[in-house]
């Protein structure tokens, strides 16, 4: 497969080679589903706490004598069913994450690229630097008609740090490293956009061995 080449100012200046082996597969829903749920998963803090009966300070005493008042026969003022009370099945903390095997992940990696390109949404654009402003950035994400994109690149850190610093400013655009890439962002983005370099590693890591 193959698509146009982009340069920063939205113009196509050539035509790059998409991998059938990652951007023609089979669309796995199964696995894209699986990957989505333990990628959401694992973005829960899961520092929730509530007190239980046990935990709720005071309620010692009962509260009035167990006959011949006409009420219930009350133990505690914390009972659950009362008002500042504590909590039946209080929720503790907890840890939500779901770790994924490498090959589930990279079938996964495969089966979202795949779907995203054999609708249109990926492009591949030169590799370029920014100033760090966010208005350079936003000027190329409406040059190549960005709704709501992430870009991809596969520039070492040093040098990206100022297009990471640029995208964050913009609230619908995401930035993602190649070698640290969320499946999620790209499977809920309606445009992916690649540079050349990270194209290239994507290829790298992700084409069959032959």
């Amino acid at each position: 497969m193959k698509v146009d080449k982009f340069s920063i100012d939205g113009k196509v200046i050539g035509q790059v080679e998409l991998l059938d082996d990652i951007f023609s597969a089979e669309v796995n829903d199964v696995l894209i589903y699986e990957y989505i749920k333990a990628a959401n998963a694992n973005l829960r803090q899961g520092t929730h706490s509530a007190k239980s009966r046990s935990e709720v300070r005071g309620g010692g005493a009962k509260p009035w004598r167990q006959k011949g008042t006409g009420r219930a026969r009350a133990g505690t003022s914390r009972s659950p069913i009362w008002r500042g009370g504590g909590m039946i099945f209080a929720r503790k903390p907890r840890d939500y994450s779901i770790q994924l095997p490498k090959k589930i992940k990279r079938a996964a990696f495969i089966s979202i690229f795949s779907q995203k390109a054999k609708s249109g949404a990926v492009k591949v654009i030169e590799d370029f630097k920014v100033d760090g402003k966010t208005k350079s950035v936003a000027k190329i994400g409406d040059a190549l008609s960005i709704t709501k994109g992430i870009i991809v690149s596969g520039n070492p850190d040093a040098e990206d740090s100022l297009l990471k610093r640029a995208v964050r400013n913009i609230p619908w655009f995401k930035y993602n490293h190649v070698s640290r890439m969320s499946g999620r962002d790209i499977f809920y983005s309606n445009e992916i956009i690649f540079t050349e370099s990270a194209l290239s590693q994507i290829n790298e890591k992700y084409a069959k061995v032959k």
